[in-house]
């Protein structure tokens, strides 16, 4: 076998590693996650995300209490600090904040301030996304970066189109 097959077979492999590193999998429920909010960093966005154009609304809810709403949620597992799809994943998000406000709730959460809720969810690397549904079922979930169209077929399987 030649090296140049080698590399490609261990990197396929790593790449496969990476993207299996959730052990919370569709159909499961989300972990209930006492998550920092906002309010729990007094207003301070440096003290809960590396983002560096946060949105408050991605940051009212701990992931417990967003579990109780009865709302759908988006979980988006993202480091932008450290991590350009990161960066990007959020800023669609944001797009999509705009258009879902008022029937499901975004949350974000940064490996540095929130790194119980990566070892919940068992999530390696980032970014990684979770639609939660109204009763806490995890119904989709995707590692990398997620198109809006992508999600946004998502979310019309759990709420109507606006």
């Amino acid at each position: 076998m030649s090296a140049r097959i080698v590399i490609l077979l261990c990197a396929a492999a790593l790449l496969a590693a990476c993207n299996s590193g959730s052990r919370v999998k569709v159909g499961q429920q989300a972990p209930a996650v006492a998550t920092k909010t906002l309010a729990d960093v007094g207003g301070d966005f440096g003290k809960i995300t590396t983002y560096r154009h946060p949105d408050a609304r991605m940051y009212q809810y701990s992931l417990d209490q967003a579990l109780k709403t009865g709302k759908p949620l988006v979980l988006a597992f993202a480091t932008p600090g450290h991590c350009t799809p990161c960066d990007q994943q959020l800023q669609m998000l944001k797009a999509m904040l705009n258009k879902y406000e008022d029937r499901v709730l975004f949350l974000h959460l940064d490996q540095y301030q929130n790194p119980q809720a990566f070892k919940a969810f068992g999530v390696m690397g980032d970014p990684w996304t979770y639609v939660v549904d109204q009763q806490g079922t995890v119904r989709y979930v995707e590692a990398g970066r997620v198109m809006f169209g992508e999600l946004e077929a998502q979310l019309l399987k759990l709420v109507p189109a606006g």
